[in-house]
C-alpha cells in the first residue's frame, strides 16, 4: 500500500506523480488528462477545486501551483489540517528542481529516468538545430541571422499573449525563438490585434492550450506573408514528463512555417 496519499490540482505534476509513483494519486483536478488511465477522484478543475471532496479523501498533501491554482483555495485547504505544496515555475531550471522536490514529498525514491532525459534532452539546447538555420533559408531574418522575434497569444477574445517570466517564454528562447513581450510589466497582458500584427515580428506560436488554437483559428487573423506555427501546448507549458520529448517536438513545430516558404516579396 502506498505509505502518501496525493492530491493534485496541476495536470503536469499529475502526470509527473502518477509515472513515478503509482499509487500514490488518490485526487486530480478534471483536466489532469495524463495519464490516460489514471484511477484517482476528480475533484473539479484547477481554479475551482471541490475543497470539501478533497478533503474528503483525507489526503497526506496536495499539490499546487502559485499561478495555475488560487490563492483562497489554498488557504481553506490548509485550514482544514491539510499539508499544501505550493510550486513556483517560471523557467526550465526552476521546473527540474520543482519536480524533484514534488517526486521527493510523493515518496519517490529515486530520480525517475525520464526526469535524467528531460534533463538531457534540454542540455546545450536539446540537440535542436537553431531555428535562425531554418529561417535564413526562406530569407525572414534581418542581416546578421538573429534570432526570431515572436508572439505568443494565449487567448483571443480579447487577445493575450505570454509577457515576461513564463516558463514557455524561457523554452522558446532555449530554441531560438524570443517572446517580443518577454519586458512586458504583465505576465500575461492583453494585446489588441492590430498591435500584435504590427510589431515587427517573424513568427506567431499558437498553442493548443489554454485557447485551443487550430489552422482554421487562429493564423487567419495574421497576414499571410506571416508564418504561424501551431504547437502543442502540453509540450510548451507542462513540466514533467513531456519534457524529454518537447524539444523535437516544438523544433519541428516551430520550423514547419518555414518549409517551402521563399522569399518575403
Amino acid at each position: 500500500m502506498p505509505s502518501v496519499r496525493v492530491v493534485s490540482l496541476v495536470p503536469s505534476l499529475t502526470e509527473a506523480v502518477a509515472v513515478t509513483a503509482p499509487g500514490v494519486l488518490v485526487g486530480a483536478t478534471d483536466w489532469c488528462t495524463h495519464p490516460a488511465d489514471l484511477d484517482a477522484v476528480r475533484i473539479g478543475g484547477t481554479k475551482n477545486p471541490d475543497v470539501p471532496a478533497i478533503v474528503a479523501l483525507a489526503p497526506d498533501l496536495v499539490i499546487a501551483n502559485e499561478e495555475e491554482n488560487r490563492a483562497p483555495d489554498i488557504a481553506a485547504l490548509r485550514a482544514a489540517g491539510i499539508d499544501v505544496l505550493v510550486t513556483e515555475v517560471r523557467g526550465l531550471d526552476q521546473a527540474f528542481r520543482e519536480l524533484e522536490r514534488v517526486l521527493a514529498a510523493c515518496g519517490a525514491g529515486r530520480r525517475p529516468g525520464w526526469l535524467v532525459d528531460a534533463e538531457a534532452a534540454w542540455r546545450d539546447g536539446g540537440g535542436v538545430a537553431d531555428l535562425r538555420g531554418a529561417a535564413a533559408t526562406a530569407e525572414v531574418t534581418r542581416p546578421g541571422g538573429r534570432r526570431l522575434r515572436a508572439a505568443v497569444p494565449i487567448w483571443r477574445r480579447p487577445w493575450m499573449v505570454l509577457g515576461r517570466d513564463t516558463f514557455a517564454g524561457d523554452l522558446l528562447a532555449r530554441l531560438g525563438v524570443d517572446n517580443v513581450y518577454a519586458g512586458h510589466a504583465e505576465r500575461y497582458p492583453r494585446v489588441a490585434i492590430d498591435e500584435l500584427r504590427d510589431a515587427g515580428l517573424d513568427l506567431v506560436v499558437l498553442p493548443d492550450e489554454p485557447y485551443r488554437f487550430t489552422r482554421d483559428d487562429g493564423p487567419e487573423a495574421f497576414p499571410e506573408t506571416l508564418p504561424t506555427a501551431l504547437v502543442s501546448g502540453r509540450h510548451l507549458t507542462w513540466y514533467g514528463p513531456s519534457l524529454a520529448e518537447a524539444p523535437g517536438v516544438l523544433g519541428e513545430a516551430l520550423r514547419a512555417p518555414y518549409r517551402g516558404r521563399g522569399p518575403r516579396g
